[in-house]
């Protein structure tokens, strides 16, 4: 008789799982990582071999970190005043030349940001080695006279720095009081529709962290109200370019009431008025 060539049931089943997808890929793939997985496991359980691999690894590391197209040299700012950049470099104190990647960027900026006097910022390191600090100053545009002296603030109110005499900034007008800081837009609105008093303008005063009075040379005040504290100004420039009314001697004009406006002569004028009418009292 002739042999059989069909192959055994086991044979068979062989074929038939080989020709499987997923037991090939295993095989294939699964298989050879798992042997490497042990024999690599095996190899690292020896503490003093790893401890080699892992130097060879930190050594390789420096290698390339220290190379000397990764290394920054000094640093470059813009957009800064000379006190604001000294300011950054003392609350930066790098030792160059660095490697980039020993270098918190992001760190940096927020250091940098955290100066009263610097609105944003942002820092890179450029070609040719250059940590690059491009800073946008806050720009002061008022005077505020609070418990703690005088203070730079930005038009948003927000505190620029500090000043020991008010003739170092002549050129920025004055606001006083408690949450002048915070309104900062309001006065100087007032301060713009000012107009012809400008001149005798001395600064406006917060009140009760809600209206504003307006000083005038000669201790003269102009108390405003809380709400529409511009147009109540406006009603008052208008008066003085009719009438003259703040060259005559008077200590203020009260617009709290704007449908009932109250003027207060100072005490001189009070004094020579009273006289008067004794003058003609006695005639």
């Amino acid at each position: 008789m002739r042999p059989d060539p069909a192959p055994s049931r086991w044979a068979y089943r062989m074929q038939r799982l080989m020709l499987t997808p997923l037991y090939r890929i295993g095989l294939r793939v699964g298989l050879p990582f798992v042997v490497a997985l042990a024999a690599g496991t095996i190899w690292l359980s020896d503490q003093d071999r790893f401890d080699a691999l892992r130097l060879s690894l930190v050594d390789l590391r420096n290698q390339v970190e220290q190379r000397p197209e990764f290394m920054v040299k000094l640093m470059a700012i813009d957009g800064a005043g000379p006190q604001i950049a000294e300011d950054i470099r003392e609350i930066v104190p790098i030792d160059f030349p660095v490697s980039s990647f020993d270098l918190e960027l992001d760190h940096i900026r927020t250091t940098i940001a955290e100066l009263p006097a610097v609105a944003d910022v942002s820092v890179r390191v450029r070609p040719g080695g250059v940590l690059q600090v491009d800073v946008k100053e806050r720009k002061p545009i008022v005077l505020w006279r609070g418990h703690d002296g005088l203070s730079l603030l930005d038009e948003n109110g927000f505190f620029v720095g500090q000043i020991a005499h008010r003739e170092d900034h002549r050129d920025l007008p004055l606001i006083a009081g408690d949450g002048a800081d915070q309104a900062v837009p309001q006065a100087m609105a007032l301060i713009r529709a000012a107009g012809p008093l400008t001149p005798r303008l001395r600064g406006v005063v917060r009140m009760g962290n809600r209206r504003w009075d307006m000083v005038l040379d000669r201790g003269q005040r102009i108390l405003l109200p809380e709400a529409n504290p511009v147009q109540a100004l406006e009603r008052v420039i208008a008066l003085h370019q009719a009438q003259d009314m703040m060259t005559r001697d008077l200590a203020q004009v009260d617009m709290r009431l704007p449908s009932r406006p109250t003027i207060r002569m100072s005490a001189s004028a009070v004094d020579q008025w009273w006289r008067i009418n004794d003058i003609g009292i006695g005639d």
